[in-house]
């Protein structure tokens, strides 16, 4: 391959498919960052693996940004699923905690509120 040999666009270049693309990324970075800001960079990482993995099921390449919005929509849910079952963790956490301190002398139920606060 010479690499100083002028980049020749392909005989079946379809502008069609490259405005899919470029909708695609847009809307794929747009969720990304989303939930990036809203949930950290391993949500993220995860949500865009579960977009894709979205736009891989279905049987043909959205035509509008609409259909995106919908791969994105239903990219969210597992999302929606993800948080909720590590917040129910969190919350199933606290409830043996408290369950435990009843057994506890004052001492130590206050340390285990204080060292809970510290997280």
């Amino acid at each position: 391959m010479n690499p100083l040999a002028g980049h020749k666009p392909s005989i079946n270049y379809d502008p069609h498919c490259a405005d899919l693309v470029t909708m695609a990324e847009r809307e794929l970075s747009a969720f990304f960052n989303a939930v990036t800001q809203l949930f950290g960079s391993e949500q993220a990482k995860l949500s865009a693996e579960d977009w894709l993995q979205e736009l891989i099921a279905i049987d043909h390449l959205p035509a509008s940004i609409r259909e995106w919005r919908f791969v994105t929509a239903k990219a969210s849910t597992r999302l929606a699923s993800r948080v909720r079952a590590s917040s129910l963790s969190t919350e199933q956490q606290m409830l043996r905690r408290k369950r435990i301190c009843a057994f506890l002398s004052p001492e130590l139920q206050a340390s285990l509120v204080w060292q809970s606060s510290e997280n």
